[in-house]
């Protein structure tokens, strides 16, 4: 199979060097060995710094406000909602209170958040595509735009044409057998599920995860027909893949990581998407 030019490219969450291929024209549907589609909360949620005396509350407040984001995803049942499940057991992780973890759910239904998809450009030509879930969007545009005027970013307009909407399945590297899944096996259960593009993943605690990519109206078919190929779903959901990206310099990604960093440090932030390659 014909596949795309190879690239070398950095995980601004790990910072490790992955490799990324790309779509050649004549492709239809491809493997590829990781990407950096974004910073997706849901598949990265271990990310949250560990709970510290002073940074405890802090870290509780944003995995509420992500519980309330996958509620406002996948409902409030974490048994038809994946993400809300993985999200619940990371909470538990963390150590944070069961009645938290309730409070959170129950209050994600009547609380009064608004939804907002902001579009940033970023050091060399770089582009950002941020999911916000807030209660003040006047007050969360100001103290966005004053953490970009701080880090080297701007509000832009057209970013969104940088990126394309996509259903996104994660699963096991391991099916219900126990039995390990190579990539060259994912491609041919991603034709036959009717999926666009697999990814393989590292997470942060080095396991690696198969990221089946499909449109956004055949999400849950495909999900359904992996787990009946006898693959172990971990999550679905919607992501934005980049379909524009841009290089950086080894100084453009020291600042595009500053960047980031920045902005998933914001509480209202759920998700930091980019198109660096």
């Amino acid at each position: 199979m014909s596949v795309g030019c190879v690239y070398t490219r950095l995980n601004l969450l790990l910072q490790t060097p992955r490799l990324m291929l790309f779509h050649h024209p004549s492709c239809a549907i491809h493997a590829s060995s990781a990407t950096l589609a974004g910073h997706n909360k849901w598949s990265k949620v271990k990310n949250v710094k560990g709970p510290k005396d002073t940074a405890r509350a802090l870290v509780f407040q944003k995995l509420a406000m992500m519980i309330r984001f996958a509620v406002r995803e996948g409902g409030s049942n974490p048994n038809f909602n994946s993400n809300l499940a993985n999200l619940i057991e990371v909470c538990r992780r963390k150590n944070m209170p069961k009645a938290s973890i309730e409070t959170a759910i129950s209050g994600a239904e009547k609380t009064k958040s608004i939804y907002h998809l902001c579009g940033i450009r970023g050091p060399g030509g770089s582009s950002f595509y941020v999911e916000i879930l807030t209660d003040n969007l006047k007050r969360c545009s100001n103290e966005i735009r004053h953490l970009l005027n701080k880090n080297g970013g701007s509000i832009a307009d057209g970013i969104h044409s940088h990126f394309e909407k996509k259903g996104v399945v994660t699963v096991s590297k391991e099916d219900k057998s126990g039995r390990p899944l190579s990539l060259d096996r994912a491609l041919e259960l991603a034709i036959e599920a009717g999926a666009e593009d697999v990814q393989e993943e590292e997470e942060e605690d080095e396991k690696v995860v198969l990221k089946f990519i499909s449109a956004v109206s055949t999400l849950h078919q495909v999900r359904e027909k992996l787990e009946s190929l006898g693959l172990c779903s971990l999550s679905a959901g919607l992501e934005f893949i980049p379909i524009i990206h841009a290089q950086l310099s080894d100084a453009e990604m020291d600042g595009a990581l500053k960047l980031i960093e920045a902005l998933e440090d914001h509480m209202d932030v759920v998700r930091v998407y980019n198109n660096i390659a």
